[in-house]
């Protein structure tokens, strides 16, 4: 049987996710962010949930998806704000390590771009304030590169969201179309004997 175009483009945007989850997952794993780790590792299980229900012709796993790309998306949000220090959160807090550890993110230290070799003296090593990172020459700030990997996975989720919704319609019409012992079901019109 051919793939429609809908589940084909949920299976690539569930491909995508995965890419990305696991690019984002050992940049996490790198900067010991605890809660992201976790959050990541779900969101890996339910995305191969989702594919495995797409590709097998399962919308109770493919429902799945869409419930936990929900949380996905609100997970997101909240990391870009924590990262833009909007509605009270701080990046400096240590909600994202879960107070484990005292490590931010990798990017903080290793950004594009930043050389931290031309320091005039190990004092200003110890400092961590963005405008010293922007004096080094950073392409890009370490909350921006966060808030850009949240971007990505919210375009991501909301595109596999949408054709999600269209793949589980799909399914529940060809399930209520079906008849399991001769094939296709068409309504017919009630007999005058039974009226």
């Amino acid at each position: 049987m051919g793939c429609c175009s809908g589940r084909c483009m949920l299976i690539f945007f569930c491909t995508l996710q995965l890419m990305t989850a696991l690019e984002r997952q050992a940049f996490d794993f790198l900067g010991y962010q605890w809660a992201p780790i976790i959050v990541n590792f779900l969101h890996i299980i339910m995305v191969i949930l989702g594919l495995f229900g797409t590709i097998q012709y399962r919308p109770r796993y493919v429902v799945l998806y869409l419930l936990w790309t929900l949380l996905w998306v609100a997970w997101n949000i909240f990391v870009s704000c924590l990262y833009l220090d909007l509605g009270g959160l701080s990046k400096e807090s240590e909600l994202l390590s879960l107070g484990v550890s005292s490590h931010s993110s990798w990017w903080k230290d290793n950004g594009p771009g930043c050389d931290d070799r031309d320091l005039p003296a190990t004092r200003w090593q110890s400092l961590e304030s963005p405008e010293l990172i922007s004096a080094l020459g950073c392409w890009l700030e370490y909350q921006y590169i966060e808030v850009l990997h949240c971007i990505v996975q919210l375009l991501i989720s909301l595109l596999g969201f949408v054709y999600a919704c269209y793949v589980v319609s799909t399914f529940t019409e060809e399930e209520d179309s079906f008849n399991f012992i001769g094939g296709v079901h068409y309504p017919s019109k009630p007999s005058p004997l039974y009226l």
